[in-house]
């Protein structure tokens, strides 16, 4: 036997409306914690009674969802004729789109010096100012590089300069006379490197007369 579906209709006593009313107003509230709960769910829940009283549940925060929704609401389109003229805005905005993207492609192939058949002597003039502006960019471009990579190598031959008088001192390698403007870039290398050893310097005292002064004797030539 198959039921039929119960038909619901105001209820006519107002006892058994007020009961109804509190059993079916804790369930929805009961219902709208578990759906935050259970399911991570921003809800917001307002009733009022059929005396006015206002029962409310939110899960994070009543206005803050009342403003979300107002946004919501605005921005999407609620009415069969709001979608049209939606649709319709989009379609102006991409046809526009192409356009301008056909325009480019066609100032593309006039710049690469093709399609030029159906261009004016005012154009072609523009398009020869156009490729003259941007090849005078390229060549500013291009010798700044090659300043910057010329001081880079005169940054680093210093270096290397001055590393080899380091090493020169600190093996008793003599090094090859340096230039005048190698000693202006290091004088404190090549002051070093002219200055004098202890071993060449007699500090030896003696009085009397020079031959008499006696001979000091080189310990390589015993």
């Amino acid at each position: 036997m198959v039921r039929g579906k119960t038909q619901m209709k105001f209820i006519e006593n107002a006892t058994s409306r007020q009961v109804t009313f509190s059993k079916r107003r804790n369930g929805l509230l009961k219902k709208a914690f578990e759906l935050s709960v259970l399911c991570d769910a921003e809800v917001a829940l307002i009733v009022f009674s059929p005396r006015g009283k206002l029962y409310e549940f939110a899960s994070s925060s009543m206005q803050e969802t009342i403003e979300r929704y107002r946004r919501h609401a605005k921005d999407t389109p609620t009415t069969p004729r709001s979608v049209e003229q939606n649709m319709q805005h989009l379609k102006q905005e991409a046809s526009s789109m192409m356009e301008k993207i056909d325009l480019l492609e066609a100032s593309k192939r006039k710049l690469l010096g093709e399609g030029l058949g159906s261009c004016s002597i005012d154009e072609l003039q523009e398009i020869e100012k156009q490729l003259e502006r941007s090849v005078g960019n390229v060549r500013a471009r291009k010798t700044q590089v090659f300043k910057e990579q010329i001081q880079q190598l005169k940054e680093k031959e210093k270096t290397l300069v001055a590393e080899n008088c380091r090493l020169s001192l600190k093996y008793g390698i003599c090094p090859q006379p340096a230039t005048k403007d190698e000693r202006e870039k290091h004088p404190q290398a090549y002051a070093e490197s002219s200055s004098p050893s202890n071993s060449d310097v007699e500090t030896e005292l003696f009085i009397g007369l020079p031959e008499t002064r006696p001979r000091r004797i080189s310990p390589t030539q015993h």
